[in-house]
Order: C-alpha cells, then structure tokens, then sequence
C-alpha cells in the first residue's frame, strides 16, 4: 500500500498526523510530529522522495538496521539496561520497519507473562529511545496499564527516625545515603554518584550531574543532611562509596529488620523519595506545581501522583458546609 496520510486519532492519543505503508520496498510507519494537514502533506512528499532515493542508491545505501542504531546509542553512552533481548529481536530489522504493531509484537514475544508495566519499561521505553536516537519519532500507544498503579507508599516520620537511626548503627555511609535521599529526594543511582567536589556545604547544596532525565540538578541540604555528611571521612571521591548490588539491598534488609519495620515489598531505596514528596506536600505545604519547580519531577503527571496524601483546600471547605445542630 503506497504511503498514506493519517489523521490524529479519534480518542486524541496523539494530535499528529501520522504516514503509514510501503513504498519502493520501503515500509514507514511514523508520525509527522505536526498536527497541521498541510505540514503533514510536506513531510509525506519529502518522504516519498526519500524513499525513492534510498531505494536507487540501495546496493551502495543499505538501510540502517535497529542493530546498528542500538549500537551507536550504547556507544553514546545511554543506558544498556533491557537492550540485550530486544537487540536479538530487531538486530537485522530496517528502523523504517519498526512501528506500533512490531513493537507490540515484540513486546509480547520477549515477555509473554510480564505486566503492562514490565513490558512498558523493559520495551516500549527503550526501542523509542533508540528510535529517537535515529531521528525517528513515532507516538506509541502503551499497553493498557503501562504505568502500573500509582498508589505512593511512605514512612511516617517515627518510622523514617527508626530507620535512619538503626541504618546509621548499621553503617555510618550507608546511614548518610538514606538521609540524604529521604531529605533530598534523588534516586539512588544519582546519590551513589554524587562525589565530594559536588559539595558546597556553605550554600547547603548539592550538586546531581546528571539525572535520569538527562538534566544535572541542584538540591538544598537542610541541616540534617549538611552535620551527617560533614561528619564522614573523606578519604575518597566519592561521598558515600556504595554502589548498587546485592550488598546494598543486604543492608537495607538487616537496617529494615533492626528497626522493627515491614516496609512495602519492592519499596526498598524508593520509598524514601515518595517520603520526601508527601513530607514536602504534608509538612511544607508544597502543592504539585512546587515538588516540579524542585527539579526532581519532570512535569506535572510524575509530581501529582502525590496529591491524594493531603485533602486539598477546596475539599477541607465541607467543614462550612451547613450542619444539623445536635
């Protein structure tokens, strides 16, 4: 089927004109970006003349396979983590080739008996990462429950004080970490990165080089966190000299079982950062728009998964509601 002009979709999963079929023995299945008919009729134009080009120039041409868009984003030094199967799957495959439905394939292929959410992260994240790395933008329609649930777990603040303080008995470093992610709110690849020239104790600030959004990051260090880490040797680079394995989860457990806590399965290091949001909603007053001026959070949909912790003013107005006098 030659090259064909799709309109946005009705239930607005995506607001871009997108071109879908074959031309030349070139397969497209990719979004224009645009939401503007005539700018999307342009971009088909100029895609058909290139599939036209490309298919002429073929035998000294050869078309970009996934395998070797993979291999320039991990020499790009881009996470590595989850591209091994997906590499075997695509390896030969022209990136032109790949679309929603071979994504989908792929993703139940690879991961049959896996969550939406497994299959989200472990698939549909990394191919359009890779993809993106090729200049190739297509909007994908996540599985249905991709995101998993968004129920926030987190630690009162007696059972944050247990366990900072059996972590500290534990471990003077790995106590620091755990009060510098539960005051700070990083991740936990990005503490255990952090190295004593990313200090300014007079300005109580940490430096994050860079994030998991790709962006370097500056935190405050409230005084808590600036007596703790003035306190550790500083013999190394590095501020805590930890990194992430098994050991690092061996502490937690025996820090977990000292402090006479059942924390949430699967929480482990995370559940400080969700402490360290519903803390700064709780007793800082920080609404969603606050936690993403932080820097921690991207955008609003990854800060208001924090809202449902305190009533929101609106709701607390019931109390002038007119009440039967007993």
């Amino acid at each position: 089927m030659p090259y064909k002009l799709i309109p946005p979709s009705a239930d607005r999963r995506t607001p871009y004109f997108s071109v879908r079929g074959s031309e030349h023995g070139i397969p497209l299945n990719r979004s224009t970006q645009t939401a503007d008919r005539r700018e999307a009729q342009a971009i088909l134009k100029r895609w058909r003349a290139e599939a036209k080009r490309r298919s002429v120039l073929a035998p000294e041409e050869p078309s970009l396979t996934f395998g070797k868009i993979a291999l320039s984003y991990i020499q790009a030094n881009h996470s590595q983590r989850f591209l091994e199967p997906i590499v075997r799957h695509f390896r030969e495959t022209p990136i032109e080739a790949i679309g929603q439905a071979e994504i989908d394939a792929a993703a139940i292929a690879l991961y049959p008996n896996a969550t939406p959410a497994t299959r989200n992260r472990q698939v549909y994240s990394p191919v359009s990462a890779i993809l993106r790395h090729a200049g190739v933008v297509i909007v994908l329609k996540r599985p249905q429950g991709a995101h998993g649930g968004r129920r926030v777990q987190w630690l009162r603040p007696e059972q944050a004080f247990a366990f900072l303080a059996a972590a500290k008995g534990l471990h003077e470093r790995f106590g620091a970490l755990l009060t510098f992610l539960l005051y700070c709110g990083p991740r936990l690849s990005e503490a255990l990165r952090l190295e004593w020239s990313d200090i300014d104790f007079e300005r109580a600030l940490a430096t994050i080089g860079k994030t998991k959004n790709g962006d370097p990051l500056t935190v405050h260090m409230n005084p808590e966190v600036v007596a703790t880490l003035a306190n550790l040797p500083r013999d190394k680079a590095k501020v805590f000299c930890l990194t992430k394995s098994g050991r690092l989860y061996l502490l937690w457990a025996e820090t977990e079982r000292r402090a006479g806590l059942a924390l949430p399965p699967r929480s482990a290091f995370h559940i400080l950062r969700h402490t360290h949001a519903t803390w700064r909603r709780l007793y800082a007053g920080a609404d969603t728009a606050a936690l993403v001026a932080t820097g921690l959070w991207k955008s609003r949909t990854s800060a208001a998964r924090y809202e449902h912790v305190d009533a929101a003013d609106e709701s607390r107005k019931a109390d002038l509601l007119p009440m039967q006098r007993r």
